[in-house]
């Protein structure tokens, strides 16, 4: 994902804009990456440089968890134990 797209992405749920970025890997493009709406608390993961921008009805868990699980050390706290749709508070 190119960092420029930022300027023009928001919230799916409640439309906010700016939202926070968090790159975990980077080569020309982000490759790995989380997007974050402070209003919402509602976390996207970036993947193979696209960003996933999905209402909540159509995330997997199960590819979601295992993603932030992967990077919780690089995420924001309050996304781990409070994000939505998913989070690691029950583990």
């Amino acid at each position: 994902m190119k960092r420029k797209l930022m300027e023009i992405l928001a919230c799916p749920i409640d439309k906010h804009h700016p939202l926070e970025l968090y790159v975990f890997e980077e080569k020309d493009e982000i490759v790995e990456g989380l997007i974050v709406c402070p209003k919402c608390n509602r976390w996207y993961p970036i993947r193979e440089e696209i960003p996933e921008m999905l209402p909540d009805e159509l995330r997997k868990e199960a590819e979601d968890l295992p993603f932030l699980k992967k990077w919780k050390d690089k995420a924001p706290e309050k996304t781990v134990t409070e994000g939505k749709p998913f989070n690691l508070k029950s583990e």
